[in-house]
């Protein structure tokens, strides 16, 4: 018997209704700035406009629009990181009297060394947190190494697991929050 694929169509006039608050809070997590969120999520939806064209309906509308959307924010961060990108981001320094003003994140001043204190403390960081991701279950280990420390692309980790996409993620945010409290239990507590 052979399965049915089914063929999605894009609809923008229902993109802002469906999928603006979907997108932001998408975005927010990732770039921690309300503005530059919208902006990215705008940007979104022009560039979703303008390859209207592209789209082969083998995937849903929402789901072409965050692969769009994930280029947006590797494209902000890339810009960022960039020397062109550096000497544009402005980063506030002081905000009070006459010192209030803005740096250039080039001229930020760097932290100093913490020396032998904060190697220690980075190497017990280090053990607590492999100490905790080797109580995860397996299968959650598994998933979080490949795709968080090994940097496995989503698509090899299903098929070398076979599992689905949106059930390595549902294992991705699992392991993390089991990650999260095991930290907050063996490390933060201290």
């Amino acid at each position: 018997m052979l399965e049915e694929t089914k063929v999605h169509t894009l609809n923008p006039d229902n993109w802002i209704d469906a999928y603006a608050d979907y997108l932001f809070n998408y975005t927010i997590t990732r770039v921690n700035d309300a503005e530059k969120a919208k902006d990215l999520v705008q940007e979104t939806f022009f560039a979703g406009l303008k390859s209207m064209k592209n789209f082969e309906g083998k995937a849903s509308e929402r789901t072409w629009l965050i692969s769009i959307l994930k280029r947006k924010i590797i494209d902000h961060y890339r810009k960022i990181n960039s020397n062109k990108g550096k000497a544009e981001v402005r980063m506030n320094f002081y905000q009070d009297g006459e010192r209030e003003g803005d740096w250039i994140e080039e001229r930020i001043p760097q932290e100093w060394s913490g020396g032998a204190d904060a190697d220690i403390e980075s190497d017990e960081l280090a053990e607590t947190l492999k100490s905790c991701i080797d109580k995860l279950p397996e299968k959650y280990r598994m998933v979080f190494e490949m795709k968080t420390i090994q940097g496995f692309e989503t698509e090899d980790i299903c098929n070398e697991l076979d599992i689905t996409a949106s059930n390595l993620w549902v294992i991705i945010h699992r392991a993390r929050t089991q990650l999260r409290k095991c930290m907050e239990d063996n490390w933060f507590k201290k």
